[in-house]
């Protein structure tokens, strides 16, 4: 409110001095008619008691009725050698006039100074405050946007001031996501150039061997080729995996979003994680007390819960479980699954939804995409996704979805 009070402050100001100039006219002219009026009033006593000198007979009562008539002779004053137009018989008039006179210049130039003071003295300020704005905008060209604008309050330039720190936060804030984009690009970049390195290496390997080897054993050719499928097989998911996470990431994935059970969601994925449960001798153990329906795209979020219970599975140990809990409250649904493999130290806990992180025990064919792409899906959905676990005793991977 400080240039609020400021300019409040200069119209009292000027208020005030014109107000003590109009008094002070006043006065003046009160004055000078008071000193116009005594003036004369001496001239006509002189006269009269020269009159009553001369004529005693002469009766008061008839000189009064002379200074109250209103009929005038311009001839009579003509006859002494005085023009009662442009002649001033009362010579101290004359220097009364000239007093008041310089009085109320005096008076009118003060108050202009005045007034040309307060004016300006605001203006310099305003000016002062322009060029704040300048240097501010000056700045902002040289991408310098550590900016202080202090004073902030109601008047024009002060809302001027807030637009252009508004601005300046948000420019910095495009600057900075810009350059952490390029970074976020180049990590992933060269992040997608390793995952790739390795499989193409090994391809490239086989086949100049399957090449330079005519005469190979069938049966090493088999597995060559064998080998080859599954690198590409990699590749593939990687390269799936990769366009499916960049979709999210840049809001370019049209969700067919409707109310769906936990339980439809729950049943699809154990589909999906059969094989693999099958392959380590793996029960998966449910406990679904779930009755709501979450408001999400089912083929997503299946795709992101296959994600995690298969993480869940591939880290557990042979013939062990995966508990699989959902439920609801007021808040939110939930889904809980809990294994009790090889856990994850502190670490990998705080990285593993990282793109392309691997924790220290994942498997060979791990590219660290998966629960990477499960964050985003659920979160796409109003859900939350938190991770605990325990090195050797196991993991909890807790989903909520927020109604």
């Amino acid at each position: 409110m400080k240039n609020r009070k400021y300019l409040f402050k200069y119209f009292v100001r000027s208020f005030i001095v014109i107000s003590i100039f109009l008094v002070l006219f006043f006065l003046i002219e009160r004055v000078e008619y008071n000193s116009y009026k005594q003036n004369t009033n001496y001239k006509l006593s002189a006269i009269l008691e020269k009159v009553k000198e001369k004529y005693p007979d002469v009766k008061e009562d008839e000189l009064l009725d002379i200074l109250k008539s209103n009929e005038v002779n311009k001839d009579t004053l003509s006859q002494y050698g005085y023009d009662i137009i442009d002649d001033s018989y009362i010579k101290q008039n004359d220097y009364d006039n000239m007093l008041f006179n310089f009085l109320k210049t005096i008076t009118v130039l003060s108050t202009f100074a005045m007034l040309m003071y307060i004016f300006v003295k605001y203006n310099i300020r305003t000016d002062k405050e322009i060029d704040k704005i300048i240097k501010c905008i000056e700045e902002i060209n040289h991408k310098n946007y550590e900016l202080k604008l202090e004073d902030l309050s109601e008047d024009k330039l002060s809302i001027l001031k807030q637009e252009i720190y508004k601005t300046t936060i948000m420019l910095k804030e495009n600057a900075e996501n810009s350059l952490k984009d390029k970074i976020d690009l180049k990590n992933s970049l060269q992040d997608i150039s390793h995952q790739l390195k390795t499989p193409l290496t090994s391809i490239s390997i086989m086949l100049d061997n399957i090449i330079d080897d005519p005469e190979m054993d069938n049966d090493v050719r088999q597995n060559f080729i064998k080998q080859i499928k599954r690198e590409i097989t990699n590749i593939s998911f990687l390269v799936q995996s990769i366009l499916k996470l960049s979709k999210f990431e840049s809001n370019t994935i049209d969700f067919n979003r409707k109310e769906v059970s936990i339980k439809n969601i729950v049943e699809e994925t154990l589909k999906n994680v059969s094989n693999l449960c099958d392959l380590k001798d793996i029960e998966i153990k449910v406990k679904n007390k779930s009755k709501n329906k979450i408001f999400c795209d089912c083929k997503w979020q299946i795709e992101a819960i296959t994600n995690i219970l298969k993480n869940a599975v591939e880290y557990s140990n042979n013939g062990s479980k995966v508990l699989l809990e959902c439920e609801d409250n007021n808040l939110y649904s939930q889904i809980k699954i809990t294994d009790y493999g090889k856990g994850m130290d502190k670490e990998d806990t705080l990285n593993i939804f990282k793109r392309f992180y691997k924790g220290k025990d994942s498997t060979k064919d791990s590219i660290g995409i998966g629960l990477s792409l499960a964050k985003a899906i659920i979160e796409k959905d109003n859900g939350r996704i938190i991770v605990e676990s325990e090195k050797d005793k196991g993991t909890i991977f807790t989903i909520k979805y927020f109604y």
